[in-house]
């Protein structure tokens, strides 16, 4: 399966299977992108080797950004040749089964892969972190464990295939976070249930972690915390409007509209063409609590 991704040493356990057909998007909702804007956006590290690998953004090319794809993360392995690999984490999620993905592009790495997970590692961005043979967290930084959340049209009957359609996915990432923290898959999968977000010290404690990151490798970046928090009010705001019945070319033209910029092209930097970038920003904030509140 991982051939096309130019990935050619022998497979490692606990690999998870991706779909060959996408009939809904698996992505992180608004809620997860939001608390990422507030506790987790503009977190780095402060220097990197050549066998370091950023993931410092969404998982999965979507309408605002290139994100991180397994193509990506292929071709940096490839990059890197048969040496150690680090990864190094900031992600609020994104598409799940581009995570899965990446996922396996780690776990067939033929030497050892240490996980840093330097602000959030939520949804999509925790089945990447449980590739490492290592995983190292930060005291204030965040693991977050949930179910496959989708994004799907149809009636009760397609709602019903929906369901069980993803039911395997779910035990298969009850069963990879049980097999690299030693927990039961019935407590991962109660935790997955309830949206768990662990702290560095939580994650250690259950075996979803193995040590706190130095508090030096740490820095945080003003500008890069301002960018990260307007691409995913962005994003969190788009994720809002499709569960609220909104199609997703319906809700972009509506941030559009919210943005000053009706029918422009694809943007390069949201908030480009607003005269205030962080007034758009406010102003989406704004909207978003408005929607969750009804």
């Amino acid at each position: 399966m991982l051939e096309r991704f130019g990935i050619m040493a022998m497979a490692r356990p606990s690999a998870l299977p991706v779909p060959a057909d996408r009939k809904v998007s698996a992505l992180s909702n608004g809620q997860v992108m939001e608390r990422w804007n507030a506790e987790a956006a503009g977190v780095r590290a402060l220097a990197a080797g050549d066998n370091v690998i950023t993931m410092f953004d969404a998982i999965g090319e979507d309408f605002w950004s290139e994100g991180i794809t397994a193509k990506s993360v292929a071709r940096q392995l490839r990059a890197i040749g048969d040496r150690p690999v680090e990864v190094q984490i900031n992600s609020p999620g994104g598409d799940m089964f581009e995570g899965i993905a990446i996922y396996n592009v780690l776990r067939e790495h033929s030497q050892d892969v240490t996980v840093k997970i330097m602000g959030m590692a939520a949804s999509a961005a925790s089945i990447i972190a449980m590739a490492g043979d290592r995983v190292e967290i930060g005291a204030a930084s965040f693991l977050m464990i949930h179910n496959c959340w989708v994004l799907s049209i149809g009636n009760r009957h397609d709602m019903a295939q929906v369901s069980e359609w993803l039911a395997p996915f779910d035990a298969a990432m009850a069963e990879v976070y049980a097999a690299r923290s030693g927990r039961t898959v019935e407590e991962c999968a109660a935790w997955m249930d309830a949206e768990t977000y662990m702290s560095g010290s939580v994650a250690i404690e259950r075996g979803f972690a193995d040590a706190l990151l130095s508090a030096d490798q740490m820095t945080e970046e003003p500008a890069a915390r301002e960018a990260d928090r307007e691409l995913n009010a962005t994003r969190a705001l788009e994720l809002t409007l499709v569960s609220a019945g909104m199609t997703r070319s319906e809700a972009r033209a509506r941030i559009k509209d919210l943005k000053g910029t009706p029918g422009a092209a694809h943007p390069a930097t949201p908030g480009a063409g607003a005269s205030d970038g962080s007034a758009w920003m406010n102003g989406a904030m704004d909207f978003l609590a408005t929607l969750n509140a009804r």
